[in-house]
């Protein structure tokens, strides 16, 4: 990956930091997309004080114009674009009667809408090359049902299987688009919603809301997604394409 320019939606956030500092430490040159303008900036030196290359490219995914302007800035500043990874992600907890308007709207906006836009505007610029890679952070809730979590599934059973429409659509480009699926993992996102047991319950399971648990006995650690979205992104999945991979400790028995 020496040299190549990917960008890394999210790139704030637990996953989306981790697949910057796997994907600088392989060589590429990262531009970090996020609206957390001051965490970016100190990521961005964080992996230049250990010999890689990431610059911050401040923008809000939700906004398609926003979007446009800023893949337009990456490709002028950095060069092509040979990799995507759509990180950005929002989680709003409730139930699918109970919850408001707005949780709808901002979770379709940043984990549909967003994958969307992204992704519509660093394709159409790999097409004209005829080679690149994406992959976009969903989750194993995409295709499980899960109480409480109605808004965040659907949006990323869309993004999901957007994703692999696209993928279908540029394979006779050479661009490759696949899912990585995370189960529970420790993020901010998802540990400040947690309290003090929610975690172990996650692991041992919790038949009142019909979760089996985690076969291996541990939540996910950042660094378990980001190796497997670096992993689709290679040379050495250059077979792969329209994949789907989770990555859940077993937490939905292989599904």
């Amino acid at each position: 990956m020496d040299n190549k320019v990917a960008l890394v939606t999210g790139a704030a956030g637990g996953i989306g930091e981790a697949v910057v500092r796997t994907l600088a430490a392989r060589g590429a040159v990262v531009a970090m997309v996020d609206r957390n303008v001051d965490r970016l900036k100190d990521l961005a030196g964080q992996v230049r004080a250990c010999g890689g290359r990431a610059e911050a490219f401040p923008a809000d995914v939700t906004d398609s114009a926003a979007v446009e302007a800023v893949v337009e800035q990456v490709e002028r500043c950095l060069g092509p674009l040979a990799y995507l990874v759509n990180g950005a992600g929002v989680l709003r907890l409730g139930q699918a009667r109970t919850l408001t308007d707005e949780d709808w709207a901002t979770t379709f906006a940043v984990n549909t809408a967003g994958v969307f836009f992204v992704s519509r505007a660093v394709v159409n610029r790999m097409v004209e090359r005829r080679r690149g890679a994406i992959v976009t952070v969903a989750s194993n809730a995409a295709g499980t049902a899960r109480v409480d979590m109605a808004a965040y599934s659907a949006s990323k059973a869309a993004a999901t299987m957007f994703t692999k429409c696209l993928g279908l659509e540029v394979s006779r480009f050479g661009i490759r688009c696949n899912v990585v699926a995370p189960g529970s993992t420790d993020t901010p996102m998802l540990t400040a919603l947690w309290d003090d047991d929610t975690e172990q319950a996650s692991v041992d399971g919790m038949p009142s809301v019909f979760r089996v648990g985690i076969p291996l006995g541990r939540i996910a650690q950042p660094q378990h997604i980001a190796d497997a979205a670096v992993f689709l992104l290679s040379d050495q999945a250059a077979h792969i394409t329209m994949h789907g991979l989770t990555v859940d400790g077993g937490a939905t028995l292989g599904h």
